[in-house]
């Protein structure tokens, strides 16, 4: 495993300049943080849809783009219009995403995961490292078999390699939020007595094994970064801790890591550990949206995943991206300049904003219009990704889909309903 030790001071300067993220040149420190899009077809294949938001990501001048998470192989789908990249069929659709890209001056690299028991594939058995339901969904699971176990590592080795293939500039391995990694590393999900589990130098052992498999297909001029949970966030004791985690992480970078962007590790909700609601929402921000019940209510704070990211940078060293409620150029610039994390990665903002990296540097808009209200967290794996609230039409269709029912039985994206299947 890795070691900590001290560390020289972190470079200041502005989120608007460009910078490296390892050997991957960037026009800025801002990127688009991975998040679903629901724009797949049944194997997983993705269309136009998809290449034309990564574009107008592009074009609205972000710095990276991490595509929503990808599915390794089949049982580690999480959802019916997730896309994949299990297949080589995949390449050519992909290659569609990043020629579109690159035409447009950005980076994106490729997130590639395996869900593990937060499967919403009831129809193919889930893996998991213990016998242990998901602590979301409720999904019966069994302990997963030594081949199975080396499967995944070799799935995730040529998802890097197709990703190469595709012609991203990287790959964004997703170790955080209750998916197969996250699951290993937790001592409330990996109950395992043996080389996979017992302490957490074995508990991290399949996090670094994938880690190199991955890193084996990467050439030298492209980067590789990960999601990593720091800590369990749910209602049990005896989860994952920051401190033991950190000390994996500095072992994952020493594995091969360009950058790390720190998360939650497994997780009750969405919402509670992972994409809190009304960020920096003022009464002025509340009223132009129709947002009545925030108007005297004062505004959540940001960066609530900061603490994540300065007991990684103060140990590791390595890249630190943070994630989880940037708004305001002003948090932003102040972030990077105080040396608490290299790049800022943000979702729900560029949804709303394709263009919102642009309107920030020109320092035309002093904020986020996203009031992170998570409804484009409720229509995952219902409707293609798009901001809910603009225009206003969006919102009359999300009225009469939820009271027609149509998030019943499949759940409404805060908390996954696992249907009543279970494995």
């Amino acid at each position: 495993m890795g070691r900590l030790h001290a560390l020289p001071a972190r470079p200041s300067g502005s989120a608007f300049a460009p910078a490296h993220l390892g050997p991957v040149a960037v026009r800025n420190r801002l990127i688009r943080a991975g998040t679903g899009e629901s724009m797949a077809d049944a194997a997983g294949r993705i269309g136009d849809d998809y290449v034309a938001l990564h574009a107008a990501l592009a074009a609205g001048g972000v710095g990276l783009s991490f595509t929503g998470h990808m599915f390794v192989h089949p049982r580690g789908r999480y959802g019916e219009l997730q896309a994949g990249i299990d297949s080589d069929d995949a390449i050519a659709g992909l290659r569609r995403v990043t020629d579109a890209v690159h035409h447009r001056g950005g980076r994106i690299f490729a997130q590639i995961a395996h869900a593990g028991s937060q499967s919403m594939m009831f129809d193919s058995e889930a893996l998991a490292p213990s016998q242990v339901d998901n602590v979301m969904t409720g999904r019966h699971v069994r302990a997963a078999h030594d081949d199975e176990i080396q499967e995944v590592i070799t799935a995730f080795g040529q998802a890097a390699r197709r990703a190469m293939e595709a012609g991203f500039d990287g790959v964004h391995l997703h170790g955080a939020n209750g998916y197969l990694i996250s699951q290993f590393r937790s001592p409330l999900t990996n109950r395992r007595q043996d080389d996979w589990g017992g302490d957490q130098q074995r508990r991290d052992r399949f996090p670094l094994e994938v880690i190199r498999a991955v890193r084996e297909q990467i050439p030298t001029d492209k980067g590789l970064t990960m999601k990593v949970g720091l800590a369990d966030l749910v209602d049990q004791d005896g989860g994952l801790a920051v401190g033991e985690s950190v000390l994996g992480v500095a072992g994952f970078v020493a594995a091969g890591l360009d950058g790390v962007e720190v998360s939650s590790n497994l997780m009750s909700d969405y919402v509670s550990a992972s994409i809190r609601g009304y960020i920096a929402v003022t009464r002025k921000r509340a009223l132009e949206d129709l947002l009545l019940h925030r108007l005297h209510k004062p505004p959540e704070p940001e960066g609530y995943f900061l603490p994540f990211a300065d007991a990684v940078g103060g140990a590791v060293d390595t890249n630190v991206i943070v994630v989880g409620g940037l708004r305001t150029a002003e948090t932003i610039d102040a972030v990077i300049s105080a040396r608490r994390a290299d790049f800022v990665s943000m979702a729900r903002p560029f949804i709303r904003e394709p263009d919102l990296a642009l309107r920030l540097a020109d320092g035309g808009q002093v904020g986020a219009a996203c009031v992170s209200c998570n409804i484009c967290l409720m229509h995952d794996e219902h409707h293609p990704l798009k901001c809910w609230r603009t225009p206003r039409a969006n919102l009359l269709e999300h009225a009469r889909y939820r009271l027609a029912g149509g998030f019943a039985g499949k759940g409404s994206g805060r908390k996954p309903s696992a249907g009543g299947a279970a494995d």
